[in-house]
């Protein structure tokens, strides 16, 4: 268990990692990258509904945490692969049991948020 002075502005590690993998978005990108690197239109594809600025915004924070590498080919026309990187992928496969929960109850997930809520 770490130690106060070494949690940072994190009240737990799991307040760090929701930090880290927060939003929309960010999930979805680590399971585009799990199986391969990806160029950034194949993850555009991949990540159904994220738009060009989102998905170049999340790259970018996923690379600042250390959780995504972007590497530069020199080449004519240059290519961009992002892949995961070791930290990155010990978070995917973190989060493959949250996947499985959601697969699992997947149609009770759908059938409630379709009920009509009711007021107190």
């Amino acid at each position: 268990m770490a130690d106060a002075s070494s949690k940072g502005p994190f009240s737990c590690g799991l307040d760090a990692a929701v930090a880290v993998v927060g939003g929309k978005w960010k999930p979805l990108i680590l399971w585009a990258l799990h199986e391969r690197p990806c160029r950034f239109g194949e993850l555009r594809r991949n990540v159904s509904g994220v738009s060009e600025k989102m998905l170049t915004q999340q790259l970018r924070e996923l690379e600042s945490d250390g959780i995504v590498h972007r590497e530069v080919y020199r080449e004519v026309p240059p290519r961009v692969e992002y892949s995961l990187t070791p930290l990155g992928q010990s978070l995917n496969d973190a989060l493959l049991p949250l996947g499985d929960w959601g697969e699992a109850n997947l149609v009770t997930i759908v059938a409630t948020r379709q009920t009509p809520r009711t007021s107190s």
